[in-house]
């Protein structure tokens, strides 16, 4: 890997270390909110029983505690950047019971594995942090064996987004921040339409198919919602700004949340893109 993204992937693991405990406060949470997509890349997959699955980037463990949960025969393993997340993926497997899932610490452009290890793999909201797409795709490739399949979800554009994009784009604009450029790593980097569809064919996959998948992001006020966002997904700058400009952003992002009302709780929209390739 070249130096400048040897130098990304290093900040990230340093980044997710970090948020590591906000991810773990908000698991519940988190892991509701994502279940659509999680239970729409399962399906895709057409599990067996004894199948032996690679989760990448599993963060806190799902898809593949979930999967683990299904296999009669078959085991998991979790793979991230991050060791603090990995332990949270272990306590909770821990905490559910599931014997047959394990997490290991490793960098996805360079997976220890040898060729051909896994019938499944799943990748959930990894590709759009990735430094090299393409190196974690062949990556993935070369421990699948032949004729089984990949699946991976991505986030779609930010107008279908706004569980974070009505905090992101506040951000940005009153930190006067400079948007992630095209292509690079970044939440809405996969959401141009084709592009996973051609990432996965130019790698040599077949029998793509994906869909989109809506979800909602829900809290009982709006400020329950700010604690979940600073604590799990907003730029370290907002943490360097003045209390004043903090404040601020804090409560221009509250009246627009607030506006996000559904059954007397907040609700936000999120949409996801599920894509699936075979070997």
């Amino acid at each position: 890997m070249e130096p400048q993204l040897e130098k990304i992937r290093e900040v990230q693991k340093e980044a997710w270390n970090k948020s590591s405990a906000g991810w773990k406060k908000w698991d519940d949470i988190n892991m509701k909110f994502l279940k659509p997509m999680s239970d729409e890349m399962i399906r895709m997959l057409n599990l067996k029983d004894d199948d032996i699955v690679l989760d990448v980037a599993t963060g806190t463990g799902e898809p593949g505690l979930t999967i683990a949960s299904i296999l009669k025969n078959g085991k998991v393993t979790g793979t991230d950047l991050s060791e603090k997340m990995v332990a949270v993926a272990e306590e909770n497997a821990r905490k559910r019971g599931i014997k047959n899932f394990e997490a290991i610490c490793c960098d996805v452009s360079a997976l220890p594995f040898v060729n051909d290890t896994f019938t499944a793999i799943t990748c959930r909201l990894g590709f759009n942090l990735f430094p090299d797409m393409n190196l974690a795709l062949s990556e993935m490739i070369r421990v699948l064996k032949p004729g089984c399949r990949i699946v991976a979800s991505v986030w779609n554009i930010p107008e279908k987004n706004s569980w974070v994009s009505t905090s992101m784009q506040t951000m940005i604009t009153m930190l006067q921040l400079t948007p992630p450029a095209a292509g690079a790593p970044g939440i809405y980097r996969c959401s141009q339409p084709g592009l996973m569809a051609e990432l996965f064919a130019n790698a040599g996959l077949k029998n793509i198919q994906q869909k989109e998948i809506e979800g909602k992001l829900q809290f009982e006020n709006s400020t329950t919602y700010w604690s979940f966002i600073t604590e799990v997904a907003s730029p370290v700058a907002f943490f360097k700004a003045d209390k004043a400009l903090q404040q601020q952003i804090k409560q221009t992002v509250l009246d627009k949340v607030s506006q996000k009302n559904y059954n007397g709780n907040i609700a936000l929209e999120s949409n996801a893109i599920v894509i699936c390739g075979e070997k």
